[in-house]
């Protein structure tokens, strides 16, 4: 554990903007933590007394229905706040957990209010942070709805993983993270078997390949004609 530099503040998107004596007040109150893979940084109605923020790797956050199956909310990555509805209520709401090896910074709460209270710079940046979540929230309910077919919910969610995570690759666009068939199935709360026989469609119409836990997007324009075609 140790605290976070000025330098990889200045770094994370959307806080390059952020006035410098803001980003020093920051670092002199957040921490830093190694998580390996698959470790839970908070689980559901616990109590969270901290704001969590992505400094490396990737988080999911994520509900269980009544089964006990468990639905994908986000996937965050690099400078993305984790948790600051919590600013509302320190019972957490959500379970987090890494999805990959991470560092993972974190203040306290109330620390964070009073940075807050000394820029409104900052203070809209924590608020776009909660907007953009409830506007992906409210593109998941449409497509959770019925109104697509699956082979069309998981182009969508393909494409959007390339473009918020893609690198470029010799057969097209790399999703840079690991994503199993049932994590797949995790992120729209199906089951494994209804997932597969989507990649399996997408793969054959030639637009996607899947090898050792790996999405290569083949055309990203094709992928999304064809899940925006009626």
């Amino acid at each position: 554990m140790r605290y976070v530099n000025l330098e990889e503040l200045k770094e994370l998107p959307g806080f390059n903007n952020i006035d410098e004596n803001t980003l020093r007040k920051l670092s002199n109150i957040t921490r830093v933590t190694r998580y390996e893979k698959g470790k839970v940084l908070f689980r559901d109605k616990d109590i969270v007394d901290n704001i969590y923020i992505v400094l490396k790797g990737k988080v999911s956050l994520y509900k269980f229905n009544e089964k006990g199956q468990k639905k994908v909310i986000f996937i965050l990555g690099l400078g993305d706040l984790i948790n600051e509805v919590i600013l509302q209520s320190s019972t957490a709401s959500i379970n987090c957990e890494t999805i990959e090896d991470s560092q993972i910074m974190y203040c306290n709460t109330m620390e964070l209010l009073q940075v807050m209270e000394s820029d409104f710079e900052f203070t809209k940046m924590v608020l776009s942070s909660l907007s953009l979540k409830v506007r992906r929230m409210y593109r998941q309910f449409k497509n959770t709805t019925g109104v697509l077919n699956m082979g069309k919910r998981v182009a969508s969610k393909l494409w959007k993983l390339g473009r918020d995570y893609g690198v470029a690759d010799d057969n097209g666009i790399l999703i840079d993270m690991e994503i199993s068939i049932t994590y797949l199935a995790d992120l729209f709360g199906a089951q494994r078997e209804t997932i597969s026989r989507a990649c399996k469609e997408l793969s054959e119409l030639g637009l996607i390949e899947y090898n050792n836990k790996k999405f290569i997007i083949k055309n990203k324009e094709k992928l999304l004609e064809y899940f925006k075609a009626p």
